[in-house]
């Protein structure tokens, strides 16, 4: 009887101790998950743009170009651009908006741009931002210096002279996965041209 119940002891000591260690490794499983969260979240911060995501910007901005990322340009730069005189002279084009809903989009850019970001590459557009600018035009992103010094290995006949492209502002054309915030190099395809590769 001794022996039986010695067994009995010693299996359940085992089984517990299993059970306790499954349980200990579930939540070392779980911290690895949470900082590997963590870190990817860390890495997305640091490589990519936020996209757009403000339905009103959306559909105002969207309908007629690509819904530039709010992080690719500062809150003054955005506040130039949306005041209701350069609206209605944009780039060449009259986007006027009703009052309301220009300053529902000012304000959404504002809060989400550049220098208002947690975001490496957006705070870099933010750093490296239009030094001589003329004075009555409007802010451009192209004409940012982080802007310049990341496409001026690109000839501009793969853009500028491509007729799929045209412009170096047409950000979608060769960033496929532009409205997602990917604007990563590796994965850029310049339309007639094929994926981008240095030389």
């Amino acid at each position: 009887m001794n022996r039986t119940m010695i067994l009995s002891a010693a299996t359940a000591l085992v089984l517990g101790l299993g059970s306790l260690g499954i349980a200990l490794s579930d939540e070392d499983g779980d911290e690895r998950k949470e900082r590997s969260k963590d870190r990817d979240e860390r890495s997305l911060i640091q490589s990519n743009i936020a996209p757009a995501k403000d339905p009103g910007y959306l559909k105002e901005c969207g309908s007629c170009h690509l819904a530039y990322p709010p992080g690719l340009l500062t809150a003054d730069s955005w506040r130039r651009i949306m005041t209701a005189e350069s609206l209605a002279a944009h780039y060449g084009d009259d986007a006027s908006l009703p009052e309301e809903t220009r300053a529902a989009l000012e304000a959404y850019l504002i809060a989400h741009a550049a220098d208002q970001s947690k975001r490496t590459r957006e705070r870099a557009f933010a750093a490296f931002h239009p030094i001589d600018q003329p004075a009555g035009e409007l802010p451009r992103i192209t004409k940012t210096v982080y802007f310049i010094r990341k496409h001026d290995e690109i000839p501009p006949r793969l853009v500028v002279d491509n007729p799929e492209v045209r412009s170096f502002s047409q950000c979608d054309r060769c960033h496929v996965d532009a409205n997602k915030g990917d604007y990563d190099e590796d994965r850029v395809k310049i339309p007639g041209y094929g994926p981008w590769e240095r030389d």
